[in-house]
Formats: C-alpha cells, sequence, structure tokens
C-alpha cells in the first residue's frame, strides 16, 4: 500500500516526503484539507519547515490526497498512538527493537511477546510497523525491566529475526 501511495506522487519527490511526514507522524487530512491531529491543526508552514519544502507543497499534496477517493480515505482515518520508546529512559523501561527478515510473517508479534512473557517480564507496550506503510518495518516492545542475555539471545536465535537491539 506505502508503494501505491508514494507511486501517486512520484512525479514529485517534495509530495512524497509530505505523504512521509503524515504517515510517520498519523497526522490525517481534514475536508478543509488542513494537516491535523485528533482534532489539532498542525500549520503547514511547520510542516514545510520540517521537511525542508515550500509551504505550496504541503497544500498541493492536501488537495491532491482530498481529490483522490483511496487517499481521502486513507488520509482522513490516519490516528497517531502515543508511544512510551522516547519515555523510556526517563520512566526507567526498556525498549526491545526487532529487526526481521520478512515482516509478512504469520506470528512475529506472537512469537516475541510469548517467550517475553515466558520469562515473566511485564511489557508495557508493542508497536509493530505496518510493512504496508515503512520500507524496514520493526517491532518494538517497551518493557518494565531489561531483558536478560539468554532472552536476548533465545530471540536472536529465531529464524525470522535478523537483528535486536535493547536500549
Amino acid at each position: 500500500m506505502f508503494d501505491e501511495i508514494m507511486q501517486k506522487f512520484e512525479g514529485s519527490p517534495s509530495q512524497q516526503a509530505v505523504i512521509r511526514l503524515l504517515l510517520e507522524r498519523g497526522f490525517s487530512v481534514n475536508d478543509e484539507g488542513r494537516v491535523v491531529s485528533g482534532g489539532i491543526e498542525i500549520p503547514n508552514t511547520g510542516i514545510a519547515r520540517e521537511i525542508d519544502v515550500d509551504r505550496r507543497v504541503v497544500d498541493s499534496t492536501t488537495s491532491a490526497i482530498l481529490d483522490d477517493e483511496e487517499l481521502r480515505r486513507i488520509f482522513q482515518n490516519i490516528s497517531s498512538i502515543p508511544s512510551l520508546m522516547d519515555l523510556a529512559p526517563v520512566l526507567d523501561l526498556s525498549v526491545l527493537t526487532v529487526e526481521v527478515g520478512d515482516a509478512d510473517e504469520p506470528g512475529i508479534v506472537a512469537e516475541v511477546t510469548s517467550r517475553v512473557a515466558a520469562h515473566d517480564i511485564s511489557i508495557r507496550q508493542t508497536i509493530s510497523e505496518d510493512p504496508e506503510f515503512t520500507d524496514d518495518p520493526r517491532l518494538y516492545l517497551v518493557t518494565d525491566e531489561p531483558l536478560p542475555g539468554d532472552l536476548l539471545n533465545e530471540l536472536s536465535a529465531l529464524e525470522f529475526v535478523r537483528k535486536i537491539t535493547l536500549a
């Protein structure tokens, strides 16, 4: 799906940058063509400054979104989810990042979370990036305590795991 969305803007790398930002941040587009997070409007100048494009690129991108029924349905229904990942160091939580070979393989989240639970470690939050919207999707687990070395070795040995990182 991500590739299909990006193809609609293949002639404009600047508009693709706007699309990428909207998807990464979970921003939606309202009926007036304004970028919003929930009910809070985000100025197009702020979005443009963030990705180093002209404000008019943001305007033209949101207009194109509203003119395309498929894009309208997608971008009017996106919502963001608060993440504990950036707060983890402040809250004394740990973040496990799992990179996999094939993110479309079924059972990845279940396998990883089951193994963490089997070590009696509480998972505060799980975030799984969608392979349709991200080029290199990852699985993130925020836990109450650091994962022990034997569990990290166990997870690293799973066939589908390419790399794990603990922060």
